[in-house]
């Protein structure tokens, strides 16, 4: 994906979610200047003990003092409280607006690419920049502009006290240069390292039957620990860096109060200072240093933040989100293939070339030809899956890329060679996980020719599958895929391989099927290598190298075959 170096802010969907929270920032923010205010109560309440009660030994005084300081801290405990829960409800707000945004963006990626993990990275971005906005990093964030504050109140005490906090709170600052400066390359480095390590191990379980059966197990792991070990090794690089300056900020915050403290000492046998402003010297300065110090514990969050906001920027920019169209009539299932080129996601190759026909609504296509011949390439085009290089699909006239995907969606039924079915009972499978419409359901699994099937599963409808096992055998779950792509009566169904796990009853079935949905004026595409389900089709289709060998009515595609291979049973064999 190509990084996109200029961002349109007015269009920008990270930019403009994030100021639809803006006010909960302001709210944050204004609720860290009340706890940063309120915490100054237990630096004066030790001034007032010191100086007023010790010296005049009131023990009323010592109560009010007391009762306010406590009061006045637990204020400050339900403002922090307060400012937790605003930027909870803030980072909840921003997902929510984003989620639907980056979903789209990452099956466009997915599609266009034809990588699933590479487009999951959007939403793993998005929880993770979700998590580091409620963490201790933003916290710092609030309350590091009051550090010049503590040390103004501390130049008021003495000039040596604001002086010396000064000089602690530059060095701080320098040793979060140090970090970002030792840090940010190496565990740039390290995240791309894990991605790659983690895309490679997922794109591998994916693939374990294969890997256990022909015992390849030792190799794959070799190979993904290497990639682990690589990112390992980086990211112990840039964590030893930053734990290492860490340290050393957080032993240099604690021997700067230390030596604030003799610094007091020295100014109060001076007389210059009372002894309640040297321990409160002493603590002013833990309190100003202390965000400095979480910043630079917490440096490889926003490291790691930033490279996540401006990575989903730029996917987001790159597959920004389709603008509304004008709702189309409702298809009617007249199929128009104008030209059409097509170049797999991620590939130059042309593997579609330059393929026209037509179909009326009704009509059934048979698609035949050798492996590798485009034939599936094609289905995919027409179907809107694949983008298109060059050329038409045209719908009852309209480009099928003028409609509204959800609301084509139901019109259209598709069987894909490699069956998907998801997480869930096989009604939600069966209705597309929309509202579930029994009878719709019903009549599908009936046309399908499943229906009795389901019904003697010991939960029926309600049985749970998931998208790689469950209660199903193959042909089953092929079944389950047909009854999906029938359910509410398409106008366009197009069948990859609909029998290649079915027995002679179930390819007399589905033939049944089919004809059924014909009849009901939908448009039917059938690829198959088997010729029974050719008595099926209206029209033939012969694809070899991605261009159409013949096309035309059934028996003369047939009869133009048979006369260029006398031998039909290679033909079967090829077709």
């Amino acid at each position: 994906m190509a990084t996109i170096q200029n961002h349109d802010h007015k269009e920008d969907a990270v930019i403009t979610a994030l100021g639809r929270i803006k006010s909960y920032f302001l709210y944050a923010a204004l609720f860290s200047a009340l706890v940063n205010v309120l915490m100054l109560t237990p630096i004066i309440y030790m001034l007032q003990v010191y100086d007023r009660v010790v010296s005049s030994g009131s023990m009323s005084t010592l109560g009010m003092l007391t009762l306010l300081m406590v009061l006045l801290m637990a204020s400050a405990g339900g403002f922090e409280w307060l400012r937790t829960k605003l930027l909870v409800a803030a980072n909840v707000r921003l997902e929510n607006d984003l989620r639907d945004t980056v979903s789209k963006a990452a099956f466009k990626q997915a599609l266009v690419t034809g990588n699933p993990n590479a487009a999951n990275l959007a939403m793993n971005d998005l929880l993770s920049l979700r998590q580091f906005a409620t963490g201790n990093g933003v916290f710092a964030f609030l309350d590091a502009p009051w550090t010049p504050i503590y040390i103004g109140v501390m130049y008021m005490f003495h000039p040596l006290f604001g002086i010396a906090a000064t000089i602690a709170g530059l060095v701080m600052v320098m040793f979060a240069v140090a970090t970002q400066k030792m840090t940010a390359k190496k565990l740039d480095k390290a995240n791309f390292l894990t991605r790659k390590a983690s895309t490679s191990f997922l794109s591998n379980l994916r693939n374990a039957e294969v890997i256990q059966g022909m015992g390849m197990a030792s190799n794959i792991r070799s190979k993904d620990g290497a990639l682990y070990d690589a990112a390992t090794n980086e990211q112990a690089i840039a964590s030893t860096a930053a734990g290492r300056l860490a340290a050393m900020s957080k032993s240099f915050r604690i021997i700067a109060q230390s030596l604030v403290l003799g610094l007091g000492a020295y100014l109060a046998l001076n007389q210059q200072i009372s002894p309640g402003m040297m321990i409160a010297g002493s603590l002013l300065l833990g309190r100003a240093l202390a965000p400095i110090d979480l910043m630079v514990a917490t440096w490889k969050g926003f490291i790691e933040a930033k490279t996540q906001f401006f990575r989903l920027r730029d996917r987001l920019d790159a597959f920004p989100q389709e603008e509304e169209r004008m709702s189309l009539p409702p298809p009617t299932g007249n199929l128009s293939v104008e030209n059409v080129i097509v170049t797999p996601p991620g590939s130059s190759v042309i593997c579609v070339k330059a393929v026209s026909f037509q179909l009326a609504a009704g009509e059934a296509l048979g698609l035949i030809g050798p492996s590798a011949a485009g034939k599936t390439s094609l289905a995919r085009a027409i179907l809107g899956i694949w983008s298109i290089a060059s050329g038409t699909v045209r719908l009852d006239g309209a480009d099928i890329d003028q409609f509204d995907r959800d609301m084509l969606g139901p019109h259209l039924g598709y069987l894909p060679q490699d069956i998907e079915l998801f997480d869930g009972s096989i009604a939600e499978n069966i209705c597309r996980f929309s509202d579930p419409d029994s009878d719709s359901i019903i009549e599908a699994s009936k046309t399908a020719c499943i229906h009795d099937m389901i019904l003697r599963l010991p939960e029926g409808y309600e049985t749970q599958i998931t998208s790689t096992s469950g209660a199903l055998s193959a042909g089953q779950r092929q079944r389950v895929g047909l009854a999906r792509a029938l359910y509410g009566k398409p106008r366009l169904i197009i069948l990859d391989e609909p029998n290649s796990n079915l027995d002679e009853q179930g390819e007399r079935e589905l033939l049944v099927a089919l004809r059924q949905m014909k009849e009901a004026g939908s448009t039917v595409i059938v690829i198959s290598h088997r010729t029974s389900i050719l008595a099926l089709a209206d029209k033939l289709l012969l694809m070899t190298e991605g261009s159409i060998a013949k096309f035309g009515p059934r028996d003369e595609v047939l009869t133009a075959i048979k006369a260029a291979n006398a031998n039909i049973s290679q033909l079967q064999q090829n077709v």
